[in-house]
């Protein structure tokens, strides 16, 4: 865009008062450096899309793999280790399980324990639920008394590391995303 700025202007310059030789070495010296600092200022953008795909590479290891997330769990008629986290102070828990579409189809009192538990995929009547996505919710209570409600992680298989404009997410098997930050333990 400059040269064909500075060629208008040598093009329309006055004949009888041509433009000084060192006001156009000062203009080409100002282009160069506008040049230079246009690149410069691309670069960390490059260096980013750089560093992305380095996270990226880094996650390829953690597809098909099993991930430990608070998020949608695809079930299908296996048991799920879940690790839920009673809270400070309680007595009680109870599992609850959620279908995809948000319907309660199970509700069952778990050790207060907090250590890893494998959830066979049965509702509330006994009956096997169907393959599907689902979510796990934790009440705890200090006798009748709630304690709150938390979710709970599960160990679902990942099936694709994404990078986007908000970082590395990684895809679930059932379609939830998540983000690579949100795994807090992996396992075959």
């Amino acid at each position: 865009m400059f040269l064909r700025m500075m060629a208008a202007q040598m093009q329309n310059q006055d004949p009888m008062n041509p433009i000084d030789s060192a006001d156009c070495a000062v203009q080409l010296a100002t282009f160069s450096s506008v040049e230079r600092q246009t690149r410069t200022n691309q670069l960390p953008g490059s260096i980013q899309t750089q560093f992305g795909l380095m996270g990226m590479g880094q996650m390829a290891g953690r597809v098909g793999r099993k991930a430990r997330v608070a998020a949608p769990v695809w079930v299908d008629g296996q048991p799920v280790t879940l690790s839920p986290q009673p809270a400070a102070g309680g007595d009680r828990a109870v599992l609850s399980v959620f279908s995809a579409q948000g319907r309660r189809v199970a509700r069952d009192d778990i050790p207060i324990c907090g250590a890893t538990l494998d959830w066979g995929p049965v509702g509330s009547e006994g009956a096997p639920l169907p393959t599907g996505s689902y979510t796990f919710k934790l009440e705890s209570f200090a006798g009748q008394q709630p304690l709150g409600t938390s979710p709970v992680e599960a160990y679902g298989r990942s099936t694709e590391v994404r990078g986007g404009a908000t970082g590395t997410a990684v895809l679930m098997q059932g379609g939830a995303e998540v983000a690579a930050s949100a795994i807090s333990a992996l396992r075959q």
